[in-house]
C-alpha cells in the first residue's frame, strides 16, 4: 500500500460529458422526476383519504408508491445537480449513504412486489375469508418484512464495500454509487464482495420470483375454475396491472445485472441508459400503470377532480 495514494472522495463520470446534451437531458430527467413525485405521492395521498381504497391491496400499493418515491429521490436530484457541475465529487461517507439507501429501497421493492402477488392469490383463491386472513396486523407484518430484508441487504453490502481500500483511481464510471461501479475502483481483493453480491442478489431474486410464480400458478388455477367469462375477466384484471409492473421491474434488473459486461465505453453507456430506466423511469411508470389500468383508482381520481368526495 506504500506505493498507492489513498482515496478519500470519489468523482462521478456523470451521465454525459457533452455540453450540448446537458440541457435536454436535464429537462428530460426533471420532467421524469416531477412526474414521479406527483404520481407516487399523489397515489399515497389518494389511498389515505379515500375510505373505499382502505383495503390490503391498496395498502401494499401505497407502500410501493412510497418506496418508488424514495428509490428515485436517492439518485435523481444528485444526477440533476451533477449535469452542471464540472467536478462531480462525493465523499466516501456520502457514497456509502447513497449506496445504502439505493440497495435498501431496491431490495424492499423486490419483496413488496412478491408480497402483492401473495395478496392477489389470497383475494382470488379465498374471497370469502380474504378480509379475515389479510387483517391489519398481517398486512403490517407483510410490509415490515420487505423493509427488514432491505435493511439486511443494504447494511451487509455497504459495510463490506467500504471496508475495502480505495487508492489511485477514484473516478466512478457512473452517475451514482452503484455497487459494481464502486467495487471496480478498489485496490483490495473484492472476490468476497462479488460473491456476496451475486449470492444475496440471486437468493433474494429467486425467493421473490418463486413467491410470484407459485402465487400466480394458484391464481390461474382458481381463475380457470370460475364458470362465467365475466368473473374470469374481472379476476384476471385485478392481477394484470401487478404482472405488468413485475415484468418491467425484474426484466430490467435481470438485464443490467445478469448480462455480461465488456467494460468498454459503449457497454458503460448502455449500462447508464438502463440504469436511468430502472432508477427513474420505472418509479414514474408504476403509479401511471396502476392509475390507467385500475378502475377503482380512476374512479377515485375522477371524484377527487370533480370535488364529489368519497363518501
Amino acid at each position: 500500500m506504500r506505493n498507492h495514494t489513498m482515496v478519500y472522495e470519489f468523482i462521478f463520470a456523470g451521465f454525459t460529458d457533452s455540453s450540448t446534451l446537458q440541457i435536454p437531458v436535464f429537462i428530460f430527467v426533471l420532467l421524469i422526476y416531477v412526474t414521479t413525485l406527483l404520481g407516487n405521492l399523489g397515489m399515497v395521498l389518494l389511498i389515505k383519504i379515500n375510505p373505499q381504497l382502505h383495503t390490503p391491496m391498496y395498502f401494499f400499493l401505497s407502500n410501493l408508491s412510497f418506496v418508488d418515491f424514495c428509490y428515485s429521490t436517492v439518485v435523481t436530484p444528485r444526477m440533476l445537480m451533477d449535469l452542471f457541475v464540472k467536478r462531480k465529487t462525493i465523499s466516501l461517507p456520502g457514497c456509502a449513504l447513497q449506496m445504502w439507501f439505493f440497495v435498501h429501497y431496491a431490495t424492499t421493492e423486490s419483496f413488496l412486489l412478491s408480497t402483492m402477488a401473495y395478496d392477489r392469490y389470497m383475494a382470488i383463491s379465498n374471497p370469502l375469508i380474504y378480509a379475515v386472513i389479510m387483517s391489519r396486523r398481517v398486512c403490517a407484518q407483510l410490509v415490515i418484512i420487505p423493509y427488514l430484508f432491505g435493511i439486511l441487504n443494504a447494511t451487509t453490502q455497504t459495510t463490506l464495500a467500504f471496508q475495502l481500500n480505495f487508492c489511485n483511481n477514484n473516478i466512478i464510471k457512473h452517475f451514482f454509487c452503484d455497487i459494481p461501479a464502486v467495487l471496480s475502483l478498489s485496490c483490495s481483493d473484492t472476490r468476497l464482495n462479488k460473491r456476496l453480491l451475486f449470492g444475496l442478489s440471486s437468493s433474494f431474486g429467486v425467493v421473490c420470483m418463486c413467491i410470484i410464480i407459485v402465487s400466480y400458478t394458484y391464481i390461474i388455477i382458481a381463475i380457470l375454475k370460475i364458470n362465467s367469462n365475466e368473473g374470469r375477466r374481472k379476476a384476471f384484471s385485478t392481477c394484470s396491472t401487478h404482472l405488468t409492473v413485475v415484468s418491467i421491474f425484474y426484466g430490467t434488473l435481470f438485464f443490467i445485472y445478469v448480462r455480461p459486461s465488456s467494460g468498454s465505453s459503449s457497454s458503460i453507456d448502455v449500462d447508464k441508459m438502463i440504469s436511468v430506466f430502472y432508477t427513474m423511469v420505472i418509479p414514474m411508470l408504476n403509479p401511471l400503470i396502476y392509475s390507467l389500468r385500475n378502475k377503482e383508482v380512476k374512479d377515485a381520481v375522477r371524484r377527487l377532480i370533480k370535488g364529489k368526495g368519497f363518501l
